[in-house]
């Protein structure tokens, strides 16, 4: 199973699709702050929620899907404090059982585990925030509890320094 994860992209548009194209994974999620219509075709395929710079009222601020045997807790983060640490969205994602907590918001890509919960946040593929690479996400895993998460620069080359793997219990 592959999921693409990007946040933050901020009116960007072919950039979108260029990552859209070069990865085909069976799903993609966008964690907000497109600056783009709900309905924008660069967005077509994408689950989505809306961030702080999202102004179509159509956009959910959060949303909750299974995928691939793991529940996946979805949302821009800026109404959950994320610059100010993860709990308040820890305590979110709980009460949605989520194993696995997607984000953006801070622009600052990286992931961890808290407790027994990965948290995963793409960075901005326009404005990257901490380190000068824009970047975005891929998870995969053939079971759930053997999991990638690799990181790609905007050219679709491997970050190696931020990508890693994790092992649920």
């Amino acid at each position: 199973m592959n999921v693409l994860i990007v946040s933050d992209s901020h009116g960007l548009t072919t950039e979108l699709e260029d990552i859209k194209q070069r990865h085909h994974c069976s799903t993609m999620i966008h964690c907000g702050d497109t600056e783009l219509g709900m309905d924008a075709e660069q967005l077509e395929g994408f689950i989505k929620v809306g961030g702080n710079c999202d102004f179509d009222a159509r956009y959910p601020l959060d949303h909750t899907v299974d995928i691939g045997g793991l529940t996946f807790y979805i949302t821009h983060g800026h109404l959950h404090r994320v610059n100010s640490g993860l709990l308040p969205l820890a305590y979110k994602s709980q009460e949605k059982s989520a194993q696995i907590v997607c984000y953006g918001h801070t622009h600052v890509a990286g992931a961890e585990m808290v407790g027994n919960q990965l948290f995963i946040n793409p960075g901005s593929i326009k404005q990257p925030r901490r380190h000068p690479d824009k970047t975005y996400a891929i998870m995969r895993w053939d079971t759930p509890k053997d999991i990638y998460i690799d990181f790609y620069h905007m050219d679709g080359t491997l970050h190696q320094h931020l990508s890693t793997r994790v092992t649920f219990n």
